[in-house]
């Protein structure tokens, strides 16, 4: 689609569309569940060839129709399949210096930066519209299909030769297509890679910023030579199709190394797979730069520098606890101390820690790892996540002898997680005297700053915050965590908060990045009674906020106000 502001000029400037009839339209293609561009093409107010050759111009850039091009094979596969899918672009033709490019959006840089890299040509962008783009890409699948003489599976129940499906991983295409799906999600920043069978299909989808959605469709002819193809990288049994396997394999991409940890398990059309991607080499990243508050920060800091006692960071899957536990191991890593970490999978690889994968297959597991661990001398231990009372009671037990040691726990909040330890059979003075702090935590996505807007909330919105957020003065609150207001801001009413517009940089969704909300729970000698006494969470929690504990709503509305995340994006990951 054309960029909102010169598609709206052009309606207004071209064709006498004033905002009046725009807003009209714009009412009609929510209902139809239409962009407006395209509901104004469909219902004929504006031909669409006519309105690109115009935008073009406004553009300064040249119109093309792609329809009119005969596209030799090996340019058209000079951009990667995800990103001319996702992106709409379509490479055209070449010179020694230079790719031609046909994009719905000349304006999209970043784009064009990456096919510059890519190619290590000058990208010469021309306006086409997305008819073409759509043709143009169903060449490409075309093409695929003809290149691609992959035998099928059907229905998942006849066996296929293992020499087959070791020919179709060796095919160049498939080849060009792994490449192409890998190199393009580290480029969108992607955190997992879906590979989804369906039945006359295969989808590729994108974790970003903790949001899934689908870069591309590929044909289902390609299906067993993708998963032929990633079991050769990843080490697995090509020939196994009826159970779940899991390996990992690295790449490198220029001054990058990169490790993906795969997971492959039989559904009812095939096989899915999901790829993490894991940047190797990463350093640590510093505990203000997590999103640690000023107050929360010295408190993860205080118990730290303690020579024993234990670390727990807890929240669901994906909420970065191993992130944050790595950041801690950064503060700690220095060459007096010994650091053992026991994990599964070991994500980042760090210099100076001892790393131990599981290997449950072996008889290696978090338990049989921590006791090999206090034979080795260690100063402090990491366990990548207490799974069970065996492993809990260990760790414990490697605190109260004088060691340090951080793990990970899936615990809602802070407060859930010391009745949870009592669940699992831990003796309740054990946790009590062990524990020096508990840190909570979500993952929300950072407003976009390209795109960043001031606005008011709306009564519904506020009836809803009112409800969830319950603190008498909303002014006092803010103020007390020292977060500037001006003399306007009053009321909830009255107080400015932020959202991102949506922009080509963050891909019109208004959100660029993300950082943590916390909750930290400061183990005291009142809550340690309340422990022996086996409080409920109920009571530990109205403790802890009596105590002083920022709860992670509050972390959230702080950031919110602060304008680095959304209330929208607050409430989507707070809410139970």
């Amino acid at each position: 689609m054309l960029p909102k502001k010169i598609f709206q000029e052009v309606l207004k400037k071209q064709y006498n569309i004033d905002k009046k009839a725009i807003a009209s339209y714009e009412k009609e293609a929510k209902k139809f569940k239409k962009e407006l561009e395209q509901y104004i093409i469909d219902e004929g107010v504006v031909d669409e060839v006519e309105l690109y050759t115009i935008s073009a111009d406004m553009m300064k850039v040249p119109f093309i129709t792609v329809k009119d091009q005969e596209i030799k094979k090996e340019i058209l596969n000079l951009i990667p399949p995800p990103l001319a899918q996702a992106h709409k672009i379509i490479a055209f033709k070449q010179t020694e210096k230079e790719i031609y490019l046909a994009m719905t959006d000349p304006q999209d840089i970043q784009t064009i930066g990456f096919v510059e890299k890519k190619t290590g040509k000058i990208a010469v962008p021309h306006l086409t519209t997305p008819t073409d783009i759509k043709d143009a890409l169903h060449r490409y699948h075309a093409d695929l299909e003809q290149d691609l003489q992959v035998t099928q599976l059907s229905d998942g129940e006849e066996d296929v030769d293992a020499g087959e499906l070791k020919k179709a991983a060796e095919e160049v295409s498939i080849i060009n297509i792994i490449n192409s799906i890998v190199e393009h999600a580290v480029y969108e920043g992607a955190s997992d890679i879906h590979i989804e069978p369906l039945e006359k299909e295969v989808d590729v989808r994108y974790r970003v910023d903790g949001i899934l959605r689908t870069v591309m469709t590929l044909p289902k002819k390609v299906q067993n030579g993708i998963m032929a193809r990633i079991k050769i990288l990843a080490n697995l049994k090509i020939d196994e199709h009826m159970l779940p396997q899991d390996g990992r394999f690295k790449i490198q991409l220029q001054e990058d190394k990169f490790s993906f940890r795969v997971s492959i398990i039989p559904v009812y059309d095939g096989e899915k797979i999901v790829m993490r991607l894991l940047h190797e080499g990463q350093k640590p990243i510093e505990l203000d730069q997590l999103g640690f508050l000023p107050k929360a920060k010295e408190i993860v800091a205080a118990a730290i520098k303690k020579p024993h006692g234990m670390i727990l960071v807890t929240g669901p899957t994906g909420s970065g606890k191993s992130t944050t536990l790595y950041s801690i191991l950064g503060m700690l890593n220095k060459p007096d101390v010994n650091i053992s970490t026991i994990e599964d999978p070991i994500e980042y690889h760090v210099k100076g820690i001892n790393q131990s994968q599981v290997n449950p297959r072996a008889g290696f597991t978090f338990a049989g790892g921590l006791r090999a661990f206090l034979r080795q001398d260690p100063d402090i231990i990491m366990v990548g996540e207490i799974r069970d009372k065996e492993t809990a009671e260990i760790g414990i037990h490697a605190a109260m002898t004088g060691h340090l040691v951080l793990s990970t726990l899936h615990t809602n909040d802070a407060p859930t997680t010391l009745p949870r330890l009592l669940d699992m059979g831990v003796a309740p003075f054990l946790v009590a005297f062990t524990m020096n702090i508990i840190v909570a935590q979500r993952l929300v996505r950072r407003i976009c700053e390209h795109c960043k807007e001031e606005f008011t909330l709306e009564a519904a919105a506020i009836k809803e915050l009112e409800r969830i957020f319950q603190v008498k003065n909303i002014v006092t609150f803010f103020e007390s965590y020292n977060v500037s207001l001006n003399k306007k801001e009053k009321d909830l009413k009255s107080i400015t908060f932020y959202r991102g517009k949506g922009c080509r940089r963050c891909g019109n969704s208004g959100y660029k990045g993300r950082i943590g909300i916390y909750e930290v729970l400061e183990m005291d000698k009142e809550l340690q009674q309340k422990i022996n006494e086996q409080a409920t969470t109920k009571e530990i929690k109205k403790h802890a906020i009596e105590k002083g504990m920022t709860t992670m709503l509050e972390d959230g509305m702080i950031k919110a106000k602060q304008g680095i995340t959304t209330i929208e994006e607050i409430l989507r990951v707070t809410r139970e």
